[in-house]
């Protein structure tokens, strides 16, 4: 038999075995309970010149000042990458003169022959409906899409095509981003705040917009309507390419001179007035959209002047670099909606840097 020691000693060696077996083991800190460091970044296109207005390589991010509502900040991150740029075709309109299916075609094949090789490149059209024609691809095989499925309608649906566009950027992780219009900025339809909504959208993302209107040449057509005077026939749903498909006497009908005419139609003249406000008022609207989003708003008074200027797009597009930079004012504790106001300027008196925006912010966490 055991002494009493012994069996003393044997049951408190079972009592703390016992004991340590029904101890947890600690565990190590879930991802859940660890403290978590949200890192906020904030992205936009800027673009660098020099004094002739020529592209500079080499920018640093040292080079640049930001500022955010005032409040000066440090860029994180400057890169040089390729561009990706969806092209917007305005290709419909019933009451559209100026605005033509050949010459908007030519502004677009213009514009992204002028593009670098290595850009991305979509293609969008809208008249009675919006369609993406072309998906992300290069500039050759852009064109061929360009002159192959580019078609044209009657209506004009402008603000479905913003609507659309801005998801179709948004759908991929891209960067440098540039959306295109070419259009008269005009809605068949003209619902004011889907219009607006188009444009706080935009001002939400990293999106670059750039406007060639066609509102200057609408306004140079149909200012002498809106006093019943016109020199040239109402504009046909035809596009010039084809009609010129019609037989030759067909031909000469329809391009026949047109002597100056005074029409006063009461309701035809109301109907002028109002295009030439809804002219107005679109134009402020493409221009203001290209302002906060540090575009360029590009507002030819000739066919000649469309095509030329279409080309300085291309060229402002690639003398783009990406920044990022953390806002000290943290996007999560906005409230949805509040504007912040961005300005980046170049500390070095040989380069100049065009970025201005508008950035709605659109979520909080609070």
């Amino acid at each position: 038999m055991l002494s009493s020691l012994t069996k003393i000693i044997l049951v408190i060696f079972f009592l703390v075995t016992v004991s340590n077996a029904q101890t947890p083991t600690p565990t190590s800190i879930q991802d859940d309970e660890a403290e978590r460091i949200f890192t906020e970044e904030i992205k936009l296109n800027v673009s660098a010149y020099d004094r002739n207005g020529k592209f500079v390589t080499g920018v640093k991010k040292e080079d640049l000042v930001i500022m955010e509502d005032g409040r000066l900040h440090q860029a994180s991150s400057l890169r040089r990458i390729p561009a990706n740029v969806l092209i917007v075709m305005d290709t419909g309109g019933e009451m559209r003169q100026a605005k033509g299916f050949e010459q908007t075609r030519k502004t677009v094949r213009s514009l992204i022959n002028a593009l670098r090789a290595e850009d991305s490149v979509a293609i969008m059209q809208y008249h009675d409906k919006v369609e993406i024609i072309a998906e992300w691809t290069g500039k050759a095989e852009a064109v061929k899409i360009l002159d192959s499925k580019a078609n044209y309608g009657k209506r004009s649906v402008f603000i479905k095509a913003l609507e659309t566009a801005t998801k179709f950027l948004q759908k991929t992780p891209l960067e440098n981003r540039h959306l295109v219009l070419i259009t008269d900025g005009t809605d068949t339809f003209n619902n004011q705040t889907e219009r607006n909504t188009a444009m706080q959208n935009l001002l939400a993302t990293d999106i670059n917009v750039h406007v060639v209107s066609y509102t200057k040449l609408e306004l140079i057509d149909i200012e002498p309507r809106t006093k019943g005077v016109s020199k040239t026939p109402p504009k046909s749903a035809m596009p010039d390419e084809v009609k010129a498909t019609m037989p030759r006497g067909v031909q000469d009908i329809m391009n026949a001179p047109v002597r100056v005419t005074i029409n006063t139609d009461r309701a035809f003249l109301r109907k002028m007035k109002e295009r030439k406000t809804s002219l107005i008022e679109s134009e402020k609207y493409l221009a203001a959209l290209s302002k906060d989003t540090n575009g360029e708003f590009i507002l030819p008074e000739s066919k000649e002047e469309m095509l030329e200027k279409s080309t300085l797009v291309a060229s402002i597009i690639d003398s783009s670099y990406v920044v990022t930079y953390a806002p000290k004012r943290a996007l999560a504790e906005s409230l949805t909606g509040e504007v912040r106001n961005i300005e980046i300027s170049s500390r070095r008196p040989d380069l100049q840097v065009q970025a201005r925006r508008k950035l709605v912010v659109t979520s909080n966490k609070k």
